[in-house]
């Protein structure tokens, strides 16, 4: 029992690396005591499956703000299970664990229904002394680079002291060069929303003109701007189909990104357009977010909570978009699409700026938000372009390439943001690399357990 009481305990330590503490350096040291709780355990699979416990039920409690207890309980259990094999380190040596652990979480990121990478460990590292490894081998490198602090930790502690696992990181003291080509005035506006929860979208012509007043209080304040980014679901009312909307739409002197909701040839689509008076270029969001934009096993879904059956189904597209605003080419990406590395990849290859459109109503002040924001400073390292994360609630920002925030907004008040940002040409050695960059972190963590394996034993 000790042993599980440990194994819990570092899983909820390690939820405290995920905002809102933010405590990145609790990563590598929950990870080393759960290293050690396995190799003091009888029951490993056991053993690995109530860390996860520990870990998931804390770092997503915000699933559960308006939709109850029972989809946060079947949402952290299930994920839970999906951390059962990191108990073959016991069998395999603890050496081997980084490299177990890395490999679940690609699993996790994939499966089931296209994945929930939300927690992966590097998502927890924006403030990291060793952050810029995103830049190099991506996400999974700075993962992989927290299990290995980890390792190095444990073997400490065990008086077998090696630093061998971290050597890949003196890749961190050559030049990264990221080349700004020009740069881009944009109005961010957060318009809010009368009323946080579920049914946001059921005054949608509310949260439309809550975006329409903001915007024209920002553009009185200052109208050079080179165009203006609304969030997610900014206009629910679909554009293409009520003149009224897409003549307020029109009355903007300026080019717009605007988050929409409309009906494609009979098929609810989540988009982001590029609105003019004269073109309307729109991108259809590829990658939908499962049990929110869609319900798989729905029959089951449905008995589990009676919430699923108010949920329409959205089609998904099948294909990338950037838009070209004046000098500025663009990559739009929606709220859940940020986990998905393709799409980020895909994004950054094809564009020279970022934006992130997100609606966190339905997750109230939750840290749902402040967890999404880390993710996007991780996403900025990785990929060297500035974003701009824009939200109809909070919370908003602008991030460098760094992973710097350098503005941000409340959450649930109106608010905008004027951003003079860089237009960043040019690609990171991770995206140079593309699926490489897996391929080699996962040779290096094969290498670190193999290494002298008895030493970690």
């Amino acid at each position: 029992m000790v042993n599980l009481f440990i194994s819990f305990t570092s899983g909820i330590l390690l939820s405290g690396a995920f905002a809102p503490r933010s405590l990145w350096w609790l990563a590598p040291v929950a990870l080393s005591l759960h290293m050690y709780s396995l190799k003091i355990c009888t029951k490993p699979l056991l053993n690995a499956f109530v860390f996860a416990l520990g870990f998931n039920s804390i770092a997503l409690h915000w699933t559960s703000v308006y939709v109850g207890a029972t989809p946060w309980i079947v949402l952290f259990v299930g994920q839970s299970f999906l951390f059962v094999p990191l108990g073959f380190a016991k069998r395999h040596g603890i050496s081997f664990y980084p490299l177990i652990f890395l490999i679940l979480e690609e699993l996790r990121s994939r499966f089931p229904f296209g994945g929930f990478g939300w927690l992966r460990l590097a998502f927890s590292q924006a403030d990291a002394p060793y952050r810029n490894i995103a830049a190099y081998g991506g996400v999974s490198a700075l993962s992989a680079t927290v299990l290995c602090c980890a390792l190095v930790l444990f073997t400490t502690f065990n008086r077998k002291i090696s630093v061998i696992p971290l050597l890949p990181l003196f890749i961190l003291f050559t030049s990264l060069s990221v080349t700004p080509i020009a740069s881009t005035k944009v109005l961010m506006v957060q318009g809010d929303v009368p009323q946080l929860g579920l049914d946001f979208n059921s005054r949608a012509a509310a949260v439309f003109n809550n975006h329409v007043q903001e915007t024209k209080k920002a553009l009185a304040e200052d109208s050079d701007v080179d165009f203006i980014l609304w969030p997610e679901n900014a206009v629910d009312v679909d554009p293409f189909t009520h003149k009224s909307v897409g003549d307020a739409l029109d009355s903007f002197d300026k080019p717009l990104v605007v988050g929409a909701v409309i009906r494609s040839q009979g098929q609810l689509r989540n988009v982001s357009i590029a609105w003019t008076k004269e073109s309307h270029n729109v991108y259809i969001k590829q990658h939908l977010t499962p049990f929110g934009e869609y319900i798989p096993l729905r029959s089951i879904a449905e008995k589990i909570s009676s919430l699923a059956s108010d949920i329409e189904d959205f089609s998904p597209g099948n294909s990338s978009t950037v838009f070209r605003i004046n000098q500025a080419t663009v990559a739009p990406v929606i709220c859940f699409e940020l986990i998905d590395d393709e799409i980020l990849s895909r994004a950054a290859v094809n564009s020279q700026l970022i934006v992130v459109q997100t609606n966190s109503a339905t997750f109230g002040t939750s840290p749902e938000s402040a967890q999404q924001l880390e993710i996007s400073r991780v996403r900025a390292i990785e990929h060297g372009r500035n974003i701009l994360s824009v939200s109809t609630t909070g919370i908003s920002a602008i991030i460098d390439y760094h992973g710097t925030v350098s503005q941000k907004t409340s959450m649930h008040v109106p608010a905008h943001i004027f951003a003079d940002v860089s237009l960043i040409g040019g690609r990171t050695p991770r995206d140079k690399a593309g699926d490489w960059a897996l391929i080699g972190t996962g040779f290096w963590l094969l290498m670190v357990g193999k290494a002298r394996r008895s030493r970690y034993t």
